[in-house]
């Protein structure tokens, strides 16, 4: 395991994401969609910052069922809980890499018509991509390795760290 980025490096681009967001919805109460579970962390720590008021919501996906990359078949485990018609809306991820969960999830609430959807993501691995997909707000753009800690996970572990660190394919336990 090897540290990418220190707690003291993400909580600082936290508060320059969260100022961003701030200056774009001022005066506004964007609704901010949580993407479980891996955006749990960062969302609470992006909020505290946020000189606005927003709303806040949860939706749950699921396209790894404990693999290091991604099925492509994309499962909706929990729905919103209120209706997001002509409200402002930003989805809040921990990491975009292939962009097929995330593609998914913004066609989804487009159908619901809102004023407008924007994408926050903490980890940007565009060498992944394999759908185009805007990301308005971007933490940091990383290499295609796999990663772990403040909300990432392998196999449900390792989201308690406060940092963000790498794994190798023998760590992660890829064949």
């Amino acid at each position: 395991m090897e540290v990418l980025l220190t707690e003291e490096e993400i909580q600082k681009r936290v508060r320059e994401m969260a100022a961003e967001i701030s200056r774009d919805y001022q005066g506004r109460s964007p609704i901010l969609v949580g993407i479980l579970r891996g955006s749990f962390l960062f969302l609470s720590d992006l909020v505290k910052q946020l000189t606005i008021n927003p709303e806040i919501d949860f939706m749950s996906v699921s396209s790894y069922n404990n693999l290091t990359r991604s099925s492509g078949v994309v499962r909706l485990l929990k729905d919103l809980e209120r209706d997001i018609s002509n409200e402002d809306v930003v989805i809040i991820e921990d990491i975009v890499d292939s962009g097929l969960t995330l593609s998914y999830i913004k066609r989804m609430l487009m159908a619901r018509l809102p004023r407008s959807l924007r994408i926050c993501a903490l980890l940007d691995k565009r060498e992944r991509r394999e759908v185009d997909i805007a990301i308005d707000y971007v933490g940091f753009v990383i290499s295609n390795k796999f990663v772990i800690g403040y909300g990432l996970d392998l196999a449900q572990k390792y989201r308690n760290l406060p940092y963000v660190a790498t794994l190798d394919e023998s760590e992660a336990g890829v064949p």
